[in-house]
């Protein structure tokens, strides 16, 4: 138990079934949402959900009924109808009693001509809804099979509730409601995550139903309980068939979850990592290591783990992660900002045994968090090898006699100090902030290396340093970032630099930044991220899962989505 919610013990009950995945699908146009549906059974779902806020009008509407009727009898999927209130996140403003004989028309499949033959196999109805009158509760439960249901009908609800601005302020109670209307078939309960700890706590929801339960967190830090309902017997989630469609926020698109995530290979047994930093959205490293795992048949996700860059968010995000045991959480790959905040953390976390490997101790950041089986955990810095591996394909095998200049004085920044000194070069570290370059040369300094081989230097002042390797540690120029077009260097400071053996940018992402595009403009040696990406990402691999790295497998991957970015 995490702690976050007060429950007793776990209900195994459902813990076999089926996660089912589901495509929700906003209503305009009848003709459209059925070329859709087919669209996502030839995609894989398993059932749509067809969103006709939109196209119903409420009272007198026979044509919204006709068009309803038809997408329910024409449905190439079992679909779940939904004609959400605007108070929800839908559209529907119309009299309360024309939905209730909208849902007396589906559930019953009789009484006018304009009835289903084929009648859905959900309706969603909002608890606010359900709770707002006995009349509501028993017209409703006319439309529904339950227990008590006299007639045949093969219509089951699910109760719901939404909250698109944070978090319910009892779940528990809002739980407890919906476990207390008899006619409800599924639980659904929906909220705007605050931090991907929200998603433990649906988790955790899923861990002790009573019924089947859909528990979904929305926004970019809500992509853990969509991808890990099957992991907790969610009884499905919800996915998009294009990014353009989604109806709720942070939806995942089928192809990601059934391709990118594996969502099919996802159990109970499953092991979680994944890559924190803030962004990651731009990350690829869900690309390598997933496609990795399949290629070696191992039982693990590796999923995106967006965490503010303030040490608080990340102590606590991490705390969290460790202690929920259901989790499996068995590791990750930790970028920008947090590799200094990793190292902080093992150093300080009297809850567990932590081992630092040497260099991360030195440099004072790490970018590998591993979780042994006996739940003791160890950091490691596998940017630095990746680093000298890159500038001894390079430069040769005497790159450590080049005075090296390093932009930037953070995690990877410290890295590549700590590699350059470590084979015995000199390096010079430069950044916009002058009190974290003297920081950094200060602590590789303690850590026994001498102060003649790390000096500072001014930003922009390269050229009287005499340095005949640059290499870019800072993200200017990544893709996503507000400075994706920008390059640390100017045209003009290249030029000043003179002899210049190569220049190197640790950005991956695009494959030619453009500081590497200015440096080849003007005939300079260069090396791309991408090697020293895949090479970093292959140690972390070896190191979870025991098992060598497929290697060429990582770097088709990574070129090939980087390209498909650029189309």
């Amino acid at each position: 138990m995490s702690g976050a919610l007060a429950f007793g013990s776990p209900i195994s009950l459902y813990t076999d079934a089926v996660t089912l995945l589901c495509v929700p699908i906003l209503v305009h146009d009848v003709n459209v949402a059925l070329a859709e549906a087919r669209s996502a059974r030839i995609a894989g779902a398993d059932l749509v959900e067809f969103r006709v806020d939109p196209l119903f009008h409420g009272e007198g509407d026979e044509e919204g009924l006709a068009s309803i009727t038809r997408l329910v009898d024409e449905s190439p999927l079992a679909c779940i109808v939904t004609c959400r209130l605007a108070a929800e996140g839908g559209e529907y403003e119309g009299e309360e009693a024309a939905r209730v004989v909208l849902w007396e028309h589906l559930g019953t499949a009789q009484g006018t001509r304009l009835s289903p033959k084929h009648p859905p196999r959900y309706i969603d109805v909002e608890l606010a809804t359900y709770q707002r009158s006995a009349n509501l509760r028993q017209k409703i439960a006319l439309a529904v099979d339950h227990e008590a249901q006299r007639r045949d009908l093969h219509t089951s609800l699910i109760l719901s509730a939404h909250d698109f601005n944070s978090r319910p302020l009892n779940l528990l109670r809002l739980v407890a409601e919906m476990d207390a209307a008899p006619i409800s078939r599924v639980n659904k309960i929906a909220w705007r995550a605050r931090s991907i700890r929200d998603n433990i706590e649906a988790f955790e929801l899923l861990q002790h139903r009573s019924r089947p339960t859909i528990a979904v967190c929305m926004g970019e830090f809500g992509l853990l309980s969509r991808i890990l309902a099957p992991k907790f017997g969610g009884f499905l989630t919800f996915a998009s068939l294009r990014d353009t469609s989604t109806t709720a926020p942070g939806q995942p698109t089928i192809a990601d979850l059934l391709g990118l995530y594996r969502f099919r290979s996802i159990n109970p047994e499953t092991r979680v990592f994944g890559v924190i930093g803030w962004p990651v959205a731009q990350s690829r490293s869900p690309h390598l290591h997933n496609a990795g795992f399949e290629a070696i048949n191992f039982n693990g996700v590796y999923v995106p783990m967006p965490v503010p860059q303030e040490w608080e968010h990340f102590k606590s995000t991490l705390h969290a992660l460790l202690d929920f045991k259901a989790l499996d959480f068995r590791g990750a790959s930790v970028t920008i900002p947090h590799k200094e905040h990793l190292v902080r953390f093992a150093r300080g976390d009297s809850s567990r045994q932590w081992t630092i490997d040497p260099l991360a101790a030195r440099c004072g950041a790490a970018n590998t968090i591993v979780v042994n089986d006996d739940a003791s955990c160890r950091a490691l810095n596998t940017d630095a090898t990746a680093a000298s591996e890159t500038l001894r394909e390079s430069l040769g095998d005497d790159w450590a006699s080049h005075r090296v200049a390093i932009l930037g004085a953070g995690g990877v920044a410290r890295a590549v100090a700590a590699a350059v000194v470590e084979a015995g070069g000199r390096v010079a570290v430069h950044a916009r902030n002058r009190d974290r370059a003297d920081r950094l040369v200060a602590d590789l300094s303690d850590g026994g290396v001498s102060r003649g081989a790390l000096t500072v230097g001014d930003w922009g002042a390269l050229a009287d340093l005499g340095a005949s390797v640059v290499v870019n540690c800072t993200p200017i120029g990544m893709s996503g970032r507000p400075d994706s077009a920008e390059s640390p260097l100017s045209l003009q400071e290249l030029r000043k630099l003179g002899a210049v053996a190569l220049i190197f940018d640790t950005v991956y992402n695009p494959p030619e930044t453009p500081l590497l595009r200015q440096a080849r403009d003007l005939g300079l040696k260069t090396a791309g991220g991408a090697e020293m990406f895949v090479a970093q990402a292959a140690a972390q691999f070896e190191a979870w899962t025991g098992r060598p790295a497929p290697k060429a497998l990582f770097r088709s991957v990574l070129l090939e989505t980087l390209a498909t970015d650029a189309t």
